[in-house]
C-alpha cells in the first residue's frame, strides 16, 4: 500500500501520463494502475495514456489539448489547429467544426483521446505558430474538407491574400502549400505583381 500511496503522491492533478512514465514510482505498474482506475484516482484516456483527474468548482476538468497530444505523440513538435480558425480570416467561412487537427511528424488518423477525437495529419513541415498567412494557405489546402462554398471562399481568399504580408504569404505558400494552393497563390501574386523571379 505504501508503494501505491507513493505513486499517488507523485501524480499531478490534470497531468497526462503514459504507462511507462509511472514505472519510476512502482514496480507493479499494471496492478497499481488498475487500483487507481478503480478508485477514480486515474482516468484512462487512450491505450497506455492516463490522467490524474483535476477537480474544479465546475467538476472534473479535462486534460489540456497540448498536454494530451504531447503525451500521446511523445513529441513536442506539433501544431494544434481547428478549422474554426479560418473564420477569422474574413473569407466567408462561417461553419463551426467540432474537431481539432494535429499536424505532426509521427501519427496519421483519427484518434479518440479521452472524450475528444483528434484528426492527426502527418506533414513534413508546419510552422510552430499558425500565422494568418499559414492559415490562408491551409484553408486553400483543405477547402475540399470544408462545408463552405468553394467558389465564394476562393474569391474572398484572393482579396484577403492581397491584404496580407506578400513576402510572408509567398513563403507560406512555398513551404506549406499543396499543388492546388501553390497554383492559386501563384495566380494571385501574378495578378498583384508580387511574384518573385
Amino acid at each position: 500500500m505504501a508503494r501505491l500511496d507513493e505513486l499517488k503522491q507523485n501524480l499531478v492533478p490534470g497531468k497526462v501520463y503514459r504507462r511507462e512514465d509511472l514505472t519510476r514510482w512502482t514496480t507493479s505498474v499494471d496492478r497499481d494502475i488498475r487500483k487507481l482506475l478503480d478508485a477514480g484516482e486515474l482516468t484512462k484516456l487512450s491505450g497506455g495514456v492516463y490522467m490524474r483527474p483535476k477537480t474544479t468548482s465546475f467538476g472534473r476538468a479535462p486534460a489540456s489539448d497540448r498536454d494530451l497530444v504531447e503525451t500521446f505523440l511523445r513529441d513536442k513538435r506539433f501544431l494544434l489547429l481547428t478549422p474554426n480558425a479560418y473564420n477569422a480570416l474574413g473569407v466567408g467561412a462561417t461553419q463551426l467544426y467540432n474537431e481539432t487537427v494535429v499536424y505532426n511528424r509521427k501519427r496519421h488518423g483519427r484518434f479518440k483521446l479521452g472524450n475528444r477525437v483528434y484528426d492527426f495529419r502527418m506533414k513534413p513541415e508546419f510552422p510552430a505558430v499558425a500565422t494568418k498567412e499559414f492559415l490562408l494557405v491551409d484553408l486553400v489546402n483543405n477547402l475540399k474538407r470544408l462545408a463552405e462554398d468553394e467558389t465564394q471562399v476562393l474569391e474572398r481568399a484572393k482579396v484577403v491574400a492581397r491584404e496580407l504580408d506578400q513576402g510572408a504569404l509567398q513563403q507560406a505558400a512555398d513551404d506549406y502549400g499543396g499543388v492546388r494552393a501553390k497554383k492559386f497563390f501563384r495566380n494571385v501574386f501574378t495578378e498583384t505583381g508580387a511574384v518573385d523571379g
